[in-house]
């Protein structure tokens, strides 16, 4: 299979049904598909070849998704640029993978003198936004409009699709190398558990695209000969105007999404009934949160998928009937196209409610990361990818997510897992995030820190957060220091950056890189 056959389907099945829909902009699988021919011509008319990588710096557009068809029609292969990071860290993964083509919007324009600095490689730009071209760019509509339609390519099967680069949250960011068939493993493969689009399916696109979950839907969307609604970014209000304009009937977010949508009062004031389902992952939800949501969309199904960038994503899939039968705290069990273990450190599984690292197998699982073969080792071993999380299955296949291996706090000789603690807090009602850290201590070694930004308007001390915490975990476990906060930092993927929590209380010791 290769990224471009959805579309192929779907003109010759549907060729006049709606694909895209962006602001005023809708438009057909058939002229999508000449499209696609023609920005693929354009490319191969700019000298881009076979194997050569192309970047996109960008918010979600129609004209995203075009970029994502037609690069591999011409034979090239994908660079999402994570839009959070700085003009240094964009630099890096371009000039990394050795982009020289690169796709930019409006919002990022300004970047361009920095990046052309930086990255003397990249020698042509594209501008895909609806203001004013920048100078040195080339103009998208123009380069379609004077474009003769090339033949797809069909590069496809163990051909490298694109190098995502990982979110960077315990390291460097690292290229990972994903083929087509890595990508339609997981999509197909995930597809068939009954959660994800389907043809019926109108897919808002409001996570960032470069995001390989959201990704996950768009291809899974387009494999199955669904439509796309897309919006530039998050934001809870022209997300629920989408919805009720365009009859959405999926979006994928993440939890951090799902708690401002629930707790926006303007949602009230939208019609919403056409939204049947929300997929979420990309980092642990508290169950209070999740509680909530259920509470105030009663009639939507809620899916959540675990998995990371290297597994191209979906690793396992709680469904619908898992929510309903209150198995909030997992990550729901593998999907068909994947493979689950737990093992201990010295990669012997071990059994069922004992924590270790969580390893997978399959033909989901990445190539390699990009120009780093002992990483690629480390990471791939006799045939498994390990995670670096740490996790447990119970007698019927379900998976718990426990913490990452490096977050894991040791206090007092006790293994103290931050997501559980996090769990409790987020519990008690003044709390609107929370995340628990581990730092020095001369008594216990590490403690148990809480980072918690209250609710609008509310007051939180310590000894009130540790009462509400034993109340729900065993004592030890409860925080022995607490800073509030405005915000907690988010990376592009909209996780918990914990290494930026950690640096004023371990300055340069070891512990820091966890």
């Amino acid at each position: 299979m290769d990224l471009t056959q959805g579309l192929h389907r779907a003109v010759q099945q549907q060729p006049d049904a709606i694909m895209t829909i962006c602001g005023p902009r809708q438009r057909t699988f058939r002229e999508v598909a000449d499209r696609v021919a023609r920005l693929a011509g354009a490319l191969r008319g700019l000298g881009v070849g076979s194997g050569d990588r192309v970047g996109i710096l960008a918010l979600n557009s129609d004209r995203y998704s075009e970029y994502l068809l037609a690069v591999p029609w011409a034979d090239a292969v994908l660079n999402p640029v994570n839009i959070r990071w700085s003009a240094a860290e964009i630099a890096y993964s371009l000039a990394d993978c050795d982009t020289r083509t690169l796709f930019v919007d409006d919002a990022f324009a300004p970047m361009l003198p920095a990046l052309r600095a930086d990255v003397p490689g990249v020698t042509t730009v594209i501008h895909v936004g609806d203001g004013p071209t920048p100078d040195g760019a080339l103009d998208y509509e123009s380069l379609i409009a004077g474009a003769a339609p090339v033949a797809d390519a069909h590069r496809g099967g163990d051909k490298l699709a694109g190098v995502f680069y990982t979110g960077g949250t315990t390291g460097f960011p690292k290229g990972v190398m994903l083929s087509h068939a890595n990508l339609a493993t997981s999509w197909l493969g995930s597809a068939a558990t009954g959660c994800l689009p389907t043809a019926d399916s109108r897919s808002l696109h409001c996570a960032p695209m470069f995001h390989l979950a959201a990704l996950a839907v768009w291809g899974s969307t387009l494999l199955m000969g669904g439509s796309h609604v897309f919006v530039p970014s998050f934001k809870t209000v022209p997300v629920f105007e989408a919805i009720a304009a365009h009859g959405v009937t999926d979006v994928l977010v993440v939890p951090t999404m799902i708690q401002l949508m629930v707790d926006d009062p303007a949602i009230g004031d939208h019609d919403l009934t056409s939204l049947h389902a929300v997929l979420y992952g990309a980092s642990p939800i508290p169950a209070a949160v999740l509680e909530r949501a259920m509470k105030v969309l009663p009639d939507v199904t809620f899916t959540q998928a675990y998995g990371l960038t290297e597994t191209a994503p979906i690793v396992t899939v709680l469904t619908p009937a898992d929510h309903r039968r209150g198995l909030l705290r997992s990550a729901g069990r593998s999907a068909p196209h994947n493979e689950l273990r737990i093992v201990d450190p010295l990669g012997a599984p071990v059994p069922a409610g004992t924590v270790g690292e969580i390893v997978v197998r399959g033909d989901h699982v990445m190539h390699g990361y990009w120009d780093k073969p002992a990483e690629t080792a480390a990471a791939i071993r006799d045939g498994w990818f390990h995670t670096g999380d740490a996790g447990y299955l119970d007698e019927q296949g379900y998976l718990y997510v426990v913490d990452r291996i490096k977050d894991m706090i040791v206090s007092g000789g006790e293994n103290v897992y931050s997501a559980e603690v996090e769990n409790a807090i987020a519990r008690h009602p003044s709390v609107a995030q929370c995340a628990v850290i581990g730092v020095p201590d001369a008594d216990w070694g590490e403690r148990v820190h809480a980072v918690v930004v209250p609710q609008a308007g509310a007051s939180l001390t310590l000894a009130e957060v540790r009462e509400h915490v034993k109340t729900l975990i065993a004592g030890y476990k409860a925080p022995r220091s607490l800073e509030l906060v405005e915000a907690l930092p988010i990376s592009g993927a909209g996780k918990v950056l914990k290494r930026e929590l950690r640096k004023e209380h371990w300055g340069a010791a070891v512990r820091q890189v966890h």
